[in-house]
């Protein structure tokens, strides 16, 4: 049974990322952790290295409604009881929250989060070029879950050459072996005729755990929308992406996909770092 947590901010609750994990639960019972925080700068807790160095942006007890957050407590609890998910309530409304989500996550499978969260403080924009060090707060592989979206039929392997974005492949297929039977492509894009980086290896882990597994490179232009526009085309997906270095390989791939994906709404991300 995995350990999987939903953060709720506010008066926000995630329909997607609940529909998402009771999906998950059918197929096999999870114990599901909602953690009711108050409005966070969700910006710097992903995002940032320096996350910590000033305070992010906590409202004052006086200002915070807490009936909105009981309110989404017992949304929360009347789904899970539903769907008869194994639950568990965490709540905390001081000063304290952002370091105690990282704590959760340290002792937590895999969190999952709304992917409309990301523009509550206006997280995504056009001014995030890159996603700098992506998820560095983070102890355990995040999926970021659009509102309305079809269960994935389809998983995409993001592979770079890293060793972050193999490093996510194999975590998710340990998370998922349920999902590995699906329909598969691992995917190398580049605007050059290189060669898949380590193909031979690559081919050999991933093959040993997803059975219906296609290889690609795909040979893309300088358009920056390019590779996203080309994940977008393939429907009820799942996204596997590493954090990505700063290495070459990489960079298409830091550009463009991963913020579109984000912004689209219409796609499951699962993004994993050491």
């Amino acid at each position: 049974m995995k350990k999987i947590i939903i953060p709720f901010d506010g008066g926000h609750f995630s329909k997607g990322a609940f529909s998402f994990v009771n999906s998950l639960h059918e197929m096999k019972p999870v114990l599901l952790t909602g953690i009711f925080l108050p409005e966070v700068d969700y910006a710097r807790f992903f995002f940032f290295p320096t996350a910590f160095a000033a305070p992010a942006y906590i409202p004052g007890i006086e200002d915070f409604e807490e009936e909105k957050v009981d309110s989404n407590i017992e949304q929360f609890a009347q789904a899970c009881q539903r769907n008869f998910i194994e639950y568990r309530v965490h709540k905390d409304l001081f000063d304290s929250s952002i370091p105690q989500l990282t704590k959760e996550t340290r002792f937590a499978d895999l969190m999952v989060i709304g992917s409309e969260t990301f523009y509550t403080n206006g997280i995504v924009t056009g001014s995030n070029e890159y996603l700098k060090d992506a998820l560095h707060t983070t102890e355990c592989p995040v999926i970021i879950v659009p509102e309305k979206f079809d269960f994935p039929s389809n998983i995409i392997l993001a592979y770079d050459g890293s060793a972050s974005s193999v490093y996510a492949i194999k975590q998710f297929a340990g998370l998922f072996p349920e999902l590995c039977n699906l329909n598969t492509i691992l995917v190398y894009a580049c605007n050059e005729k290189h060669n898949i980086p380590d193909q031979v290896l690559i081919e050999e882990l991933v093959a040993r755990h997803f059975s219906n597994l296609t290889i690609t490179k795909k040979i893309t232009s300088d358009n920056k929308n390019d590779i996203s526009n080309w994940f977008l085309q393939l429907r009820n997906s799942l996204v596997v992406s590493g954090s990505f270095g700063r290495s070459g390989v990489s960079e298409l791939f830091k550009k463009s996909f991963l913020i579109e994906l984000i912004k689209e709404h219409s796609t499951p991300v699962f993004i994993a770092h050491k």
